[in-house]
């Protein structure tokens, strides 16, 4: 596991004008700390950056790529990543990923497909949303995909408390008895592959401060953070 302390820090000056009752002002949001592990994330391989117009999270991969084919062990066939992000922002906001962008490369045969999907939660809450993303050979080339959280299913940060925001994540080629060469890259040649949460704000109802942080859980063999 890896942690990014004071990962971005935003002066006054970088930060765009947002509508008061919308976004945080001034340099108000900064994501903490990063914390991940697994097999699509070995140690010093992501790095997490937040926008100035604290709207989109963006995460960076150096080694997240399945593949299939002869010779090639079954083990590759998926990785997985955990990943928990602590953002500073003020009390009295709340937030919310509303849709994710997916960019790397794939090489598929007809007849075999490749997923990509992330799961979000907050550390303390119940409810959780799943972005799926699927590719269906034949296929050969770079790929930008866009994911929107349906309407209704949104999962906000709880009130009163820093919201931990945590996202599994997994990249897989099915079916398993695919036998031809097979790739699914979340590094393209180019540059490194870009995962990003759009996010949105809104204010809290001040009556009804809820949750609060009370660690991760653990999944497919990744300690709780």
């Amino acid at each position: 596991m890896k942690t990014f302390i004071s990962l971005l820090a935003f002066s006054a000056l970088a930060m765009a004008a947002p509508t008061p009752q919308a976004v945080p002002s001034g340099h108000e949001v900064e994501i903490e700390a990063v914390t991940y592990g697994g097999t699509g994330c070995p140690d010093k391989t992501v790095q997490g950056l937040l926008s100035d117009d604290r709207t989109t999270i963006t995460l960076s991969f150096d080694q997240y790529t399945v593949q299939s084919g002869p010779n090639i062990p079954a083990t590759e066939r998926r990785k997985f990543c955990q990943l928990q992000l602590k953002l500073k922002y003020p009390s009295g906001f709340q937030y919310s990923i509303f849709g994710a962008d997916w960019r790397g490369y794939a090489s598929l045969e007809k007849g075999v497909q490749g997923v990509a999907q992330s799961t979000y939660y907050f550390s303390g809450e119940q409810t959780q949303t799943t972005l799926p993303t699927n590719f269906t050979g034949p296929i050969d080339g770079n790929y930008l995909k866009h994911d929107e959280v349906p309407l209704g299913t949104t999962v906000w940060s709880p009130c009163g408390k820093q919201g931990m925001l945590n996202i599994k994540s997994e990249v897989r080629i099915v079916p398993l008895a695919s036998t031809g060469l097979n790739l699914l890259t979340v590094d393209t040649v180019d540059a490194k592959f870009e995962q990003k949460y759009f996010m949105q704000w809104q204010k809290c109802d001040g009556g009804n401060p809820t949750g609060g942080w009370t660690g991760g859980r653990p999944v497919e063999g990744v300690p709780a953070m």
